[in-house]
């Protein structure tokens, strides 16, 4: 599978492209921005210089604001550009040997999405009525006269019945259009954890036979991903127990935290987790603070794209934290998604590009096992092997060097150090 092979980079089109914040009207003219044409050379040669070999772009379809309330799933967001700007584009992509995944938002919609909007006029005599969970004798803050199930209560964002045929289909028949004409390379599925199991496997069953190594990513955000995560499921999960323990772990200089998640999730032992799987390992995306925010020592944050490339799982990045943007989930989801104009390299931007240059030829680092082989509060070492090659990563988080006697190696790190040897 490509993507196990991948470093991935994520990109929030309606943020990072400067779009309005909220869409036209419904019923308003369409007027068409080709936003994405801001996507230029320049962006896709910091792609190449940075080592991406795969863009996961956050909701690009039609939506009435933050695009996880879809209007229209077989429509680019008007201000975002139309269905051919965003062909041109993965066709840009593509020549640069770049993968391209997209958001499926298939829990719920936008409250513009025709089927919904169909049920508010006709209520009970709509044929849409069973796409969604709808009490017509209840009501909703929205004052509709009727009542519908929302995300987590969020009357914006409607829940859809997806053990209704009609929608399933619908949604089936949306993919296969978007592999067809904009020639996507996975789906990110949003709050995959909410999503009917039974809809999940129809539509792995069904992304197989669409096209070859079609990968399916799944959000999770706690419990056992293999709820979500299997051979007839979603190829890959969101690690955000491993995301939580990386800066948790060198905020409070305790490296046992994330030594004890990856052991749990991908050790030896018999009981792992997730031993050969690869979850989507990331430091910071659209839903929360911005790594160089979060962590409270700048000398840190270099470590900590160290660790997304050295361990199991699919390094992502999320756009600007490259160069180290700021932003704090405290002032709100758009402080995260900022518009930048042009792409920045700088000496955090160079060891990343350094680390994903590393990661990406080496057959260890993308399958290997995982075994620990010492830790400490500030220093710790562990091994990744496949197939006869084996990779030694070694790590110092304190401001001291540190001397190291582990595996056969001994030698003297710089402090904030990494040390990887083959």
């Amino acid at each position: 599978m490509w993507a196990y092979e991948s470093v991935f980079y994520q990109i929030f089109p309606i943020g990072m492209l400067g779009a309005p914040r909220e869409n036209d009207d419904v019923e308003a003219d369409f007027k068409v921005t080709n936003r994405l044409a801001k996507i230029d050379e320049d962006w896709l040669d910091h792609f190449e210089k940075l080592g991406i070999n795969a863009i996961y772009f956050s909701p690009i379809f039609e939506s009435d604001s933050h695009g996880y309330n879809t209007r229209d799933y077989r429509l680019i967001d008007r201000r975002l550009g139309t269905n051919k700007d965003f062909t041109d584009l993965v066709k840009r992509l593509h020549d640069r040997g770049i993968k391209v995944v997209i958001d499926g938002v298939f829990n719920h919609v936008g409250r513009g999405f025709f089927a919904f909007r169909d049920v508010i006029k006709n209520r009970e005599n709509s044929k849409y009525k069973d796409w969604f969970n709808i009490n017509f004798g209840g009501n909703s803050e929205f004052n509709d006269g009727l009542w519908y199930e929302g995300w987590e209560g969020c009357y914006d964002l409607v829940k859809l019945n997806l053990s209704n045929e009609e929608v399933i289909n619908y949604l089936l028949e949306s993919v296969k259009i978007w592999v067809e004409d904009f020639d996507i390379d996975g789906i990110r599925l949003d709050v995959a954890y909410l999503l009917d199991r039974n809809f999940l496997k129809r539509l792995r069953s069904y992304t197989d036979g669409l096209k070859a190594d079609f990968f399916l990513l799944g959000e999770i955000l706690g419990g056992d991903y293999k709820t979500i995560m299997a051979d007839d499921m979603c190829h890959s999960a969101t690690n955000y127990e491993c995301y939580k323990g990386i800066h948790s772990s060198l905020n409070s200089m305790n490296l046992f935290e994330i030594m004890h998640s990856l052991k749990r999730q991908f050790g030896p032992e018999d009981w792992t987790l997730y031993k050969g799987r690869h979850l989507l390992s990331f430091i910071d995306n659209h839903d929360v603070t911005r790594a160089a925010s979060i962590i409270q020592r700048p000398e840190h944050l270099k470590l900590m794209f160290a660790f997304i490339f050295t361990m199991p799982g699919i390094p992502c990045i999320y756009y600007g934290s490259e160069w180290g943007a700021k932003g704090e989930k405290n002032y709100g989801d758009y402080e995260l998604r900022a518009a930048f104009d042009k792409p920045e390299f700088n000496e955090l931007t160079e060891y990343i590009a350094e680390l994903a240059k590393f990661k990406t030829k080496s057959k260890a680092l993308n399958y290997g096992d995982f075994t620990d082989l010492m830790i400490t509060n500030r220093q710790c070492a562990f091994k990744r092997s496949y197939e006869g090659e084996s990779v030694f990563i070694f790590i110092n988080a304190d401001e001291n060097p540190y001397e190291f006697n582990v595996a056969g190696e001994h030698f003297t790190l710089e402090p904030f150090g990494l040390r990887i040897l083959t």
